[in-house]
């Protein structure tokens, strides 16, 4: 029993569940970011080079597939060795957006921290002890 108790423990422990729900966002943060950048950026960066679709860029380094194939059409040919780059550059484009997004996320969350870090605090309660002087004062002005 010693073992369902230490799991027990474990997850619900509240870094065990801050870490499932950091783990269930991102994965749907990470959905959000695929298609801004497959549905969104891919498409512009595509028309502004006149390359419709990366998957299908590569270089076979044999010269035995044909120009023009698509990239699984020429990972078919007998003896061709694709260098397929196309899906390569789609990933690291993903990865720099998916960086910058988290980037600016992060600065925004530490510029909001900041301002709260800034405001000034409300002055304390006055002590027991301070009270009892301001009154001893007031009396003593009253006179």
């Amino acid at each position: 029993m010693g073992f369902v108790k230490d799991f027990k423990e474990f997850a619900v422990k509240g870094n065990a569940i801050d870490l499932a729900v950091g783990v269930i966002i991102g994965g749907a943060f990470g959905k959000i970011v695929t298609s801004i950048i497959d549905d969104l950026v891919m498409p512009v960066i595509a028309k502004l080079i006149g390359q419709p679709d990366f998957s299908n860029l590569w270089i076979d380094l044999n010269h035995k597939a044909a120009d023009g194939l698509a990239l699984a059409d020429a990972k078919k040919v007998d003896g061709a060795a694709i260098f397929a780059y196309g899906n390569f550059i789609t990933v690291a484009i993903n990865f720099l957006l998916l960086a910058l997004v988290i980037f600016m996320m992060v600065k925004a969350i530490m510029k909001l921290k900041r301002k709260e870090e800034e405001a000034p605090a409300a002055p304390p309660e006055p002590t027991k002890e301070e009270v009892l002087l301001q009154e001893i004062r007031d009396a003593i002005r009253a006179k």
